[in-house]
């Protein structure tokens, strides 16, 4: 029993009545994945007081009309006899053989008719239930999915792992309609629904995708950048689930879409106290390039000074860098200087005063106002608190002459 090709391209109502009976499912709902294919009776030519003839009798060059994103098959006792992946019109031959046109398909069509299909005898006995299904080949949008609890997700890089909640939409296709009848919707009294499927698979779905998504960990992929990697996800859903889906119901994944990654509130604590390390670390690597970067120019503009290191002024370069090196090794101990409130200690020089002169820190004896032996300035005395300064004194007095503050505790000697 086959097909025959009668005509292609899309049916014209107007064809039908050079046939008696023929057989049209015009269009198909989103939702619907198969529907049965009912009899119409062209009573205009057909002159016969029985106008609904036998409901599950497909009568001898009845005419099957398939549409574009349908795939028919034609069922004997429940077994499928033949199909045809083609869009166009085909009349029904009940001593063909199965034409099995497969269309745009793959030739694994033919593999699962010889699976699934019915064996019988050239010329045998037509049975006494024959129906027609036409199949939704198109792909299926809009399905919904969510995860309930968060799923785990070790992410590369804030080093943890991150529980997440995702939701979004995926496609799915019926790549084989043979394997799809045969294991989900066979014999079904009018429509089988996408609903219907996905209450059975969602969640094989989901745990598929949880599975997907864990694989793009190990691709160094951030959690907050899933979305952008939805070709992958797809990719991955496709493999895990060909041996249930493909193999087992005739479908496959086509895409899946992540619209919103959310981290429960634990996994956002984590990321922000991250997050607020990472910026903290950049700011302080930022002070010191700039540091870097000054300290640079500096040494290019002292090799432009006029006559040099030997005959120019450099003083004041010198002084500069003096001031980026204190910054420097200051740096670390920012954060700890200003919690404290305390101005740093200024060095002491080891320099020595007395009546009759002072002994520089070389230990020449001088009278001066610079050491004789290594040319040191003379040092003078500085108040801690107010800032009093003077290199006339002979000796240290008790108090300070400017603010009265006891000297000793915080008074330094220094060389200027």
């Amino acid at each position: 029993m086959g097909l025959i090709k009668a005509f292609s391209g899309a049916f014209r109502s107007e064809l039908a009545d050079q046939w008696k009976e023929y057989f049209v499912c015009d269009s198909m709902a989103q939702e619907t994945l198969l529907q049965l294919g009912r009899k119409r009776i062209n009573t205009t030519n057909y002159q016969s007081s029985n106008t609904k003839g036998s409901e599950h009798i497909i009568t001898q060059d009845s005419l099957l009309v398939v549409n574009e994103g349908q795939a028919m098959i034609v069922t004997e006792q429940g077994k499928i006899i033949d199909f045809t992946c083609e869009a166009g019109a085909y009349t029904f031959d009940s001593k063909s053989e199965p034409s099995m046109l497969n269309g745009n398909f793959s030739e694994g069509l033919r593999e699962s008719f010889r699976k699934v299909g019915k064996r019988f005898t050239f010329g045998g006995d037509t049975g006494n239930d024959q129906r027609v299904y036409y199949i939704n080949t198109k792909e299926i949008l809009g399905n919904k999915y969510g995860t309930a609890q968060p799923m785990a997700y070790d992410d590369p890089y804030y080093k943890t792992v991150l529980y997440i909640r995702y939701y979004g939409m995926f496609t799915f296709k019926i790549t084989d309609p043979l394997v799809f009848y045969n294991s989900i919707a066979g014999n079904v009294s009018d429509t089988y629904n996408s609903e219907q499927l996905l209450e059975q698979c969602r969640s094989e779905f989901l745990t598929a995708l949880d599975t997907s998504v864990n694989k793009l960990s190990g691709q160094g992929v951030k959690f907050s950048e899933i979305p952008s990697h939805q070709m992958e996800l797809s990719d991955f859903m496709s493999n895990i689930l060909d041996s249930p889906w493909k193999q087992g119901r005739g479908m496959e994944i086509i895409s899946v879409g992540i619209e919103k990654i959310t981290p429960d509130d634990k996994s956002r604590a984590r990321i922000e106290e991250f997050d607020t390390a990472v910026m903290l670390g950049n700011t302080q690597g930022a002070i010191q390039g700039r540091m870097t970067a000054a300290q640079s120019a500096m040494f290019e503009n002292m090799g432009k000074q006029s006559g040099g290191v030997n005959g120019g002024d450099i003083t004041g370069a010198v002084v500069g860098m003096m001031g980026m090196n204190m910054m420097n090794t200051m740096m670390p101990n920012r954060q700890t200087a200003d919690s404290d409130n305390k101005q740093p200690e200024i060095p002491v020089v080891d320099s020595k005063m007395s009546d009759d002169g002072w002994v520089c820190k070389c230990g020449t004896k001088n009278h001066g106002k610079f050491c004789i032996e290594c040319g040191a300035k003379r040092p003078f005395y500085k108040c801690g608190n107010c800032g009093w300064e003077s290199s006339e004194l002979s000796s240290l007095p008790k108090f300070c002459p400017e603010c009265g503050f006891p000297f000793g505790e915080k008074t330094s000697v220094k060389s200027d």
